[in-house]
């Protein structure tokens, strides 16, 4: 099975979940993260624990698709928007490099956090198409909401920047499953946040972290 078939099933699997979560008898619990907790508390030297703040960072992010979709609906704004896709992949490439960080892996995974994000999106125009009593009555100004992206943008840079070792473990996968897993149920993430979860992380683990 391949690492996003095993994140798959370990995401939408409420016996994963249970197994994942909760110590087995006489062994360590794994670090519970705060939905409050900034991504910027230095992790554990495990892989688990650095690569736990992508994961709820990553979760952060997707949040925020809810209000990019609200501020969109009823509007010419497209869900697809190049040039504010390439501002963000060029910003994260900035300060990867400013971290010393790999520039090309950052962008690797921002490509994948974008496509969650439109993930998102669509899947809320298909919800409230379908059932316009969903829809939304307000709309968020996207310029604020767009402040609160940047704003977990520096800090997941910042924590890719972090993991970069847990990142080549052979490991890798299997830690960011239990990451993923625990910050689904942390954050109660519905289904369609759950998909899209999985697709922001498909690109975290090395190559070779398999």
């Amino acid at each position: 099975m391949t690492p996003n078939a095993t994140l798959r099933h370990a995401l939408t699997a409420a016996a994963a979940l249970g197994l994942l979560v909760t110590a087995a008898p006489g062994a360590t619990a794994a670090p519970a993260v705060s939905a409050a907790a900034p991504a910027s508390v230095s992790a554990p030297a495990l892989p688990y624990g650095q690569l736990l703040p992508i994961a709820d960072l990553s979760a952060q992010r997707l949040l925020t698709a809810d209000q990019v979709a609200q501020a969109k609906w009823g509007t010419d704004s497209p869900i697809d928007d190049p040039e504010r896709e390439r501002q963000v992949l060029e910003a994260v490439a900035e300060q990867a490099r400013a971290l010393g960080a790999d520039p090309e892996a950052t962008v690797r995974i921002f490509r994948d956090q974008i496509e969650a994000n439109k993930l998102v999106q669509r899947g809320l125009y298909r919800r409230w198409e379908a059932d316009p009593a969903q829809a939304p009555t307000e709309r968020p100004d996207l310029s604020k909401v767009r402040l609160e992206i940047n704003r977990i943008n520096g800090e997941l840079v910042r924590a890719i920047a972090d993991s970069a070792r847990a990142q080549a473990e052979p490991s890798c996968a299997g830690w960011l499953t239990v990451a993923a897993v625990r910050v689904r149920h942390d954050r109660q993430l519905d289904a369609l946040h759950t998909v899209a979860l999985e697709r922001a992380l498909r690109s975290v683990c090395a190559p070779n972290g398999t």
